[in-house]
């Protein structure tokens, strides 16, 4: 093989001159030597013309990028070298090895991209070669194994056969897919396709951090909710390292000729060529229907995507939706709750759900030698597992896998994967249910709590505290609504124990209500304990309005409330525990905002409209937020944004534009004008705080306390007059440059600037701010003068100047309380 090789590069030499100088649209051999150039026109295809290398303008663009395409199908490209760095209609530009063993594309006398070997080459002038497989490598012909450098070793959005998925925690270099912008741009998308070892390996689809599709855990033959190989078609290589898969790659020797591509959706296809037609077909996607879709029955559901019907989710046995009106919508979101409680000691008992995708591993336990009974057994003695399976399918079934608290993504497969069985944890009164799943529209018991209860504790609450006068005023508003509460009442046991009893430790904040400690509850789930202060004066008023407000909402973008505690002189509100704290601590931290990409900062605006959408337009209640700021958005481990602090909210009936109050309670920087001067709050009110807190994300500054030393205005005032001068993209965030798009960001800033107007009524109403956030073919209107549009002093600082409001009201209310 070598002595051909050889062979050739001789022959090459004897019948070439030192320096080759060939002309626009001539075609190398599949080698290109050292002094050898690629340009525009030329281009280099593999030995049997599988393969061809050149500069290629993709769809409607003018930019050219150097790529790898297949000859006989030119508009199927398998890779691309400067994704990053396009180049331009009018620019020449040329491709070569240069003296240093580096490949580089360069324009005049500019290098526009370049790549170093990786390893030390003892040969002066290594070669390139375009091979039939598609690979690109830099060859050390003195070297008879392994490459200099290899274009498989930087896969773009294909995956050829022969190259690998990798995971780097060990080398350092991870393999992956990532997909194009779109049609017309090959630089870096949204989308990332990788393995993922987290207890078993998954080969996972991401937007960001964001899960948005995944294959199936590794069942020891296959990921369990994929393809079975190998197969007649099929095989793939995969190795393990101490139980981690560090790589898979499809085997180029399989008869079909295959690639596999993540698409800019977020779609992986599976390819296989019809060569005799030149046509590429469909043989898998990910995702196939609804049913892949991460999570898209919430937690203890099941997405059936077998059934003809277009309800996809069910929950399991001893389960019931946790949200009917929602499920009843086909909005599954919410997920399943059980009908009665576990009973963990000798009370419990299985469910066998069979042929399943299992859920996510989130929370779990793993041992790969244990029997299933072993396993069972295991699981009964842990009052926080959930459910159990054998995590591999071979010689039968073996291991110890165990879930704690919810189940999440789990699919049914076809009848051929019947191996892969889940066992789910049941009280005893249950166990006497022939299948594991619960038809959606069964078994409706949500644990109510009747307002009565509720207004007679908050009356113990008031009477110690001296609220008699409240109290009135809340039986007349529990009488006027008449309707229960889905609330569960919490001992004050269980949450002492859960926060260990309320230790400086165990406190992760502090509020207008009091402080907010992390649980842990017996069951393993975390929550967040909001406890009323005793020298509180706004708590008890915000501990009523939350419980009357956030216990009917329910949103994906609203935090959850989990329930209360009322004992004594003691009030506290449970609520989910979200891992990523506030928004606040991410976005104006230098050192940690670097982590908030733009497609996540894109993410987090949108669930933050969709969550605003909700409380104003399509909730059961009209629910006015009234305090929405930057430090009132939670993140969770997905970094999926959700709307917390509902003290100060307000409901408004279905007909109800306007209210008004001499109360003024808010947050400087993010209260309209028309609430912080007249008192006067409306949806309007809300629309200018997400206007500001939008502004906040891209910007990553503070509007409170900004200072800008061209404009010397506030950052409203900074952002419109940037508008103004079309330079807006200087609003942006310096650490975004490498992620942001730049039509997403202007969108969002002119949406942000339309949203802080002035005047109410020129400020649009939520659904149209998420169907401009959400659309490139909108054309939006030109925003006007924002509210408070702060022209400072230039006085220098230490003077007394106080900033002047360029503002035609001067009414102002003296009852104005900042939180």
């Amino acid at each position: 093989m070598a002595l051909c090789f050889f062979s050739r590069i001789l022959c090459f030499l004897l019948h070439s001159a030192p320096f080759l100088s060939l002309t626009v649209g001539a075609v190398y051999d599949h080698i290109l030597f050292p002094n050898q150039t690629l340009v525009i026109g030329q281009t280099l295809v593999s030995q049997n013309h599988v393969f061809e290398m050149g500069f290629f303008s993709p769809g409607k663009s003018s930019n050219r990028f150097l790529g790898i395409w297949y000859k006989s199908t030119p508009d199927v490209v398998a890779w691309v070298a400067n994704r990053n760095h396009p180049i331009t209609a009018h620019q020449a530009a040329s491709f070569m090895i240069s003296g240093n063993r580096s490949l580089v594309i360069s324009s005049a006398k500019s290098i526009i991209w370049s790549v170093n070997s990786s390893r030390t080459s003892t040969n002066i002038n290594p070669v390139l070669q375009l091979l039939d497989s598609g690979n690109l490598v830099l060859v050390d012909n003195m070297v008879e194994e392994g490459y200099l450098w290899q274009s498989f070793d930087y896969p773009t959005d294909t995956c050829l056969q022969g190259m690998q998925f990798t995971d780097g925690a060990d080398s350092g270099v991870e393999k992956y897919l990532r997909s194009w912008r779109n049609a017309d741009d090959p630089s870096p998308g949204d989308y990332i396709l990788r393995i993922e070892n987290k207890g078993l390996p998954d080969l996972v689809t991401l937007r960001g951090t964001t899960k948005r599709y995944r294959l199936g855990k590794w069942n020891g033959l296959f990921f369990g909710g994929g393809p079975r190989f190998p197969n007649a078609m099929y095989n793939v290589l995969v190795v393990f390292k101490q139980d981690r898969m560090i790589s898979a790659k499809e085997l180029d020797d399989s008869p079909a000729v295959t690639r596999i591509t993540l698409d800019p959706s977020g779609t992986m296809t599976r390819h296989t060529l019809n060569a005799q037609r030149h046509k590429w077909n469909r043989a898998f996607t990910v995702p196939q229907d609804t049913c892949d879709e991460y999570g898209i029955c919430g937690p203890n559901g099941i997405c059936k995507s077998r059934t003809n019907s277009p309800i996809r989710c069910q929950c399991f046995k001893g389960f019931a939706p946790k949200f009917q009106s929602y499920w009843d919508l086909q909005d599954w979101s919410g997920g399943c709750t059980r009908i009665k409680p576990l009973n963990c000691y000798g009370g419990d008992g299985f469910v066998k759900v069979g042929g399943v995708k299992y859920p996510d591993m989130l929370s779990f336990w793993l041992n790969r030698n244990m029997s299933l009974s072993e396993c069972k057994a295991e699981c009964l003695k842990n009052c926080s597992c959930t459910a159990y399976a054998n995590p591999f399918i071979t010689n039968g079934g073996s291991g110890c896998l165990m879930w704690f608290n919810e189940l999440i993504d789990t699919k049914e497969l076809s009848a051929a994967d019947s191996k892969q069985n889940i066992y789910i944890r049941m009280p005893v009164s249950e166990l006497d249910l022939s299948t594991g799943l619960e038809d959606e529209k069964e078994n409706k018991r949500p644990m109510k709590l009747i307002l009565i209860s509720m207004a007679s504790g908050v009356f113990i609450s008031a009477f110690i505290n001296g609220g008699i006068l409240f109290m009135a005023r809340l039986k007349r508003q529990v009488k006027s609504k008449n309707e229960d509460l889905e609330l569960t009442v919490i001992k004050m046991e269980t949450i002492v124990q859960a926060t260990n009893n309320f230790s400086t430790e165990n406190m992760i904040g502090v509020g207008g209500f009091g402080p907010v400690y992390k649980g842990n509850m017996p069951s393993g789930e975390e929550i967040a304990v909001k406890r009323l202060s005793r020298s509180s004066h706004q708590g008890l008023e915000e501990f009523r309005n939350e419980v009357m407000v956030i216990a009917k909402l329910q949103h994906k973008n609203l935090v959850k409330l989990l329930g209360c505690c009322i004992e004594e002189d003691e009030r506290m509100l449970i609520y989910e525990y979200l891992e990523n704290k506030s928004l606040d601590l991410l976005v104006f931290d230098d050192g940690r905002k670097t982590v908030l990409t733009w497609p996540m900062r894109y993410d987090i605006i949108m669930g933050i409209a969709r969550g605003l959408l909700y409380l104003h337009h399509d909730s059961r209640l009209k629910i006015i937020h009234r305090d929405l700021k930057t430090s009132n958005i939670l993140l969770d481990r997905h970094l999926t944004p959700k709307i917390s602090d509902f003290g100060l909210a307000r409901i408004f009936e279905e007909d109800q534009a306007l209210a008004r109050t001499k109360r003024v309670i808010g947050t400087f920087g993010y209260m309209a004008p028309e609430y912080a001067i007249d008192g006067k709050y409306s949806v309007k009110s809300d629309i200018f705080g997400l206007g500001v807190v939008l502004l906040e994300i891209i910007s990553g500054k503070k509007n409170r306390g900004y200072e800008d030393t061209n404009h010397n205005v506030n950052l409203l005032g900074h952002a419109w007059l940037l508008w103004k001068e079309n330079k807006c993209l200087e609003l942006m965030d310096g650490c975004l440059r490498k992620t942001f798009r730049e039509c997403e960001v202007k969108r969002c800033i002119q949406v942000g600037l339309l949203c802080v107007q002035k005047y109410a009524d020129d400020r649009p109403i939520m659904s149209l701010v998420v169907s401009m956030l959400g659309s490139n073919a909108a054309v939006l209107p030109e925003p006007k003068e924002p509210g408070f549009f702060i022209q400072r002093s230039s006085s220098p600082p230490g003077s007394s100047t106080s900033p002047s409001f360029k503002s035609e009201n001067t009414i102002t209310i003296t009852d104005l309380e900042a939180r």
